[in-house]
């Protein structure tokens, strides 16, 4: 069985979003990201990490201060940790995707990987002017 490990993808995604352009200022993940070489990584290229730490976890660094640092301030209040990190905003970007897909359907049509970004960037594209156009009464 395959099993998706997020912990180690979260490197290539970034590096890959870094690759598009813009500056990566923030990374939010659940707690599947916990990971020590994670939070390593983003300090070292300036990003704050707004990973979800487990309950279960020690504030002490362990080898790992940037982790220490959002475990101790998580676990003294996670509520209060969430607002002032914008962590629990993802329902936004599903609900958009989940309207994308309800509208076009959850698959492309096309078979090469440029063609399908290309198919996916029209339809967003589509998607963006109808919701323009219902907007405005």
């Amino acid at each position: 069985m395959f099993r998706f490990a997020a912990g180690r993808i979260l490197q290539p995604l970034v590096e890959e979003a870094s690759k598009k352009g813009g500056k990566i200022a923030k990374t939010i993940g659940d707690g599947a990201y916990d990971a020590k070489s994670n939070f390593r990584y983003l300090a070292s290229k300036k990003i704050e990490a707004v990973i979800k730490v487990r309950k279960s976890s020690s504030s002490r660094a362990g080898g790992c201060i940037p982790r220490k640092l959002v475990a101790q301030e998580y676990l003294r209040d996670p509520e209060a940790w969430k607002r002032s990190h914008g962590y629990g905003q993802r329902w936004i970007a599903e609900s958009a995707f989940s309207s994308l897909k309800r509208t076009f359907g959850e698959y492309v049509s096309t078979k090469t990987m440029q063609n399908m970004a290309n198919e996916i960037m029209l339809k967003a594209s589509l998607y963006k002017l109808f919701i323009g156009l219902t907007a405005n009464p």
